[in-house]
């Protein structure tokens, strides 16, 4: 996958991964990858609703150790 961007948003609780997320999506452009690491177990869930909410497609959610990774397409 090529990620254009990726955001660390460890240690952060919901909501700001997904404000942190759908700031730097506005800077992509349409059909780009964002990769965001979060420490937020909620993320999970989170970014699945997200992604329904706004259209950007959710390519991949991982679990690496402590780390939650989600990856973006921007739409």
């Amino acid at each position: 996958m090529d990620i254009a961007k990726e955001i660390d948003t460890r240690g952060l609780n919901c909501p700001l991964p997904i404000l942190k997320a759908k700031k730097a999506l506005a800077d992509l452009a349409s059909g780009q990858l964002l990769k965001v690491v979060s420490t937020d177990a909620g993320s999970v869930r989170d970014f699945q609703a997200f992604a329904k909410q706004t259209g950007n497609e959710l390519m991949e959610q991982s679990t690496v150790g402590g780390d939650y990774i989600h990856v973006l397409r921007r739409r």
